[in-house]
């Protein structure tokens, strides 16, 4: 059997990878020059590439289980160092702060609510203690039911949660809005604002989205890691260990059409003209790529597109290589806007950039917060959250300085210098995103996590056309470095559990269902 792998994001790499250690012929092809789709390496002046796209590396077990399903140890290939604080959160304009004030949460869960009660007071512990329970919870009824499995409705969900499980989810109030929910666990606005953030963790309003993302902050408090040469450097090693595992890869060729003969997805034309024949394809292409034709007409009915309406943020990043005094800077670092709620309404009822917006800073060389600041300019990605509407409204010219003028005085009112030159910067805007992925708007997580039923909306490994499967991280189960691994796993079980079923073709080296831990959860067959 041949399978074709479309896009050598984290979603069609670890496909690639799930097959190809089963021993399935397969073929990578990504129109890029190099692996990593939105995990990607943005080169600025002299010296190495900055991650210009995700910059947090969780829930390790992920990719633990896709090396060890191929022979492999995830340790051999990629060097990876946990963090001892998460993140560093400053609120420049709340009364209280001065200039260059923050509050570090600690991976150590003891540490953290040692450090919650001198930031807001014992009785606040107590709540952080009982919200992490809470998301714990969460996560733990929902890791092997959703995110590891094939993509459940939900009266499949609940049967496999089961009646216990079920009654603990419900305990958690999922009909609750996950800003909500803070509301009624904290009585700090700070602390509902840095864990409300984790909605963005899916592109998503903690005032639209279900309180299930609290989750999210148990994935945190689990593990975050830096990976050494960055995330983009990440993506060059799982591109490496499918070379080893024997997946041709070809860099530099766009697939223009996938072909489909008698009802079945059957190869791919690139678009200089070759075409190449394959039993299946898996696809790492944005949902709504389909609909908008981007890849031929012959599978615009793959699978449904996500409205306007629907999407979840895009975001203004800056790249940059430059040298910064004041604000003590570590890995990842976020400042807060005083008004989260309007925020998030500009955004997503307005579709504007935030006049005060809420600002992300990954320093790539501080490893940890006992680092010595790097001696001169070092690698920063800047990021603000922004609509998805580039495709019907683009922004303009004075939005993209109004939006860059905003930034950069949030960073300043924190203490934050930065010296910058415009030599030595990037920005990719919503436009941007908008050109690299057909039909987005610039959206980059697929669709928002609004509403009980939006994790039920995005389409499954399945599309409408047999032999064709998606992966992505806007497809099941979700949006996120770990979770378009999971998508890309779950895509290449379906093919071949599809494949075994058909007499002539009894695969070898994979099981049914993707592992967690030391359990095995197997593949419903949902679809």
């Amino acid at each position: 059997m041949r399978v074709i792998v479309i896009g050598a994001g984290v979603g069609g790499l670890s496909a690639a990878i799930a097959l190809a250690g089963a021993g399935v012929e397969t073929v990578l092809i990504e129109g890029a020059s190099s692996p990593g789709g939105k995990m990607r390496g943005v080169n600025v002046g002299e010296g190495p590439p900055i991650d210009g796209g995700p910059t947090v590396f969780t829930m390790r077990w992920a990719f633990d289980e896709l090396f060890e399903a191929a022979g492999a140890r995830l340790d051999d290939w990629t060097r990876l160092e946990p963090l001892a604080i998460l993140a560093r959160h400053a609120w420049p304009d709340h009364p209280r702060s001065a200039p260059g004030d923050s509050f570090d949460l600690h991976a150590d869960l003891g540490r953290a609510e040692d450090a919650v009660a001198a930031f807001a007071g014992p009785p606040e512990a107590k709540r952080y203690r009982r919200f992490c329970e809470r998301a714990r919870t969460i996560y733990d009824t929902l890791e092997r039911t959703y995110m590891a499995d094939q993509k459940p409705d939900p009266l499949t969900l609940a049967r496999r949660i089961g009646p216990t499980r079920l009654r603990a989810l419900w305990n958690v109030a999922p009909l609750q809005t996950m800003a909500g929910s803070l509301g009624m666990i904290f009585t700090d606005p700070r602390l509902r604002q840095l864990f409300g953030r984790y909605a963005t963790y899916c592109g998503s309003s903690p005032y639209l989205a279900p309180q299930t993302l609290m989750l999210v902050a148990h994935v945190e408090q689990a593990g975050v890691w830096s990976v050494a040469g960055g995330m983009h450097g990440f993506a060059a090693d799982l591109d490496r260990f499918a070379a080893h595992l024997g997946v041709e890869r070809r860099y530099g060729e766009e697939v223009s059409e996938i072909l489909v003969e008698h009802g079945r997805a059957s190869g791919v034309r690139l678009a200089g003209g070759d075409t190449l024949r394959a039993d299946a394809i898996i696809s790492n292409a944005d949902v709504s790529a389909y609909a908008a034709g981007a890849l031929g007409p012959q599978v615009e009915s793959a699978a449904p597109p996500t409205a306007p309406r629907d999407r979840s943020l895009s975001a203004f990043v800056w790249t940059l290589r430059a040298e910064t005094a004041g604000f003590p800077l570590i890995r990842h670092n976020v400042f807060f806007s005083a008004d989260y709620r309007k925020e998030f309404a500009d955004i997503f009822e307005r579709g504007r950039t935030p006049a005060a917006p809420t600002v992300y800073v990954c320093a790539q060389d501080r490893p940890g917060a006992d680092a010595p600041r790097p001696l001169g300019p070092e690698r920063l990605q800047i990021l603000t959250n922004a609509p998805a509407r580039a495709d019907w409204a683009p922004f303009t010219a004075q939005e993209i300085a109004e939006c860059e003028t905003a930034t950069f005085e949030t960073l300043a009112r924190a203490g934050l210098e930065i010296q910058r030159r415009a030599a030595d910067q990037t920005l990719t805007t919503p436009n941007d995103f908008a050109a690299a992925y057909p039909a987005t708007g610039g959206a980059i997580y697929g669709r928002a996590n609004h509403g009980l039923t939006a994790s039920f909306q995005r389409p499954g490994a399945q599309s409408r056309i047999p032999g064709l499967y998606l992966a992505s991280g806007s497809a099941h189960p979700g949006p996120g470095v770990p979770m378009a691994a999971l998508s890309g796993r779950l895509a290449a079980s379906a093919l071949m559990a599809d494949r075994a079923s058909t007499p002539r073709f009894r695969p070898a080296g994979i099981s049914g269902g993707t592992s967690t831990g030391s359990r095995k959860t197997a593949v419903s067959g949902s679809r």
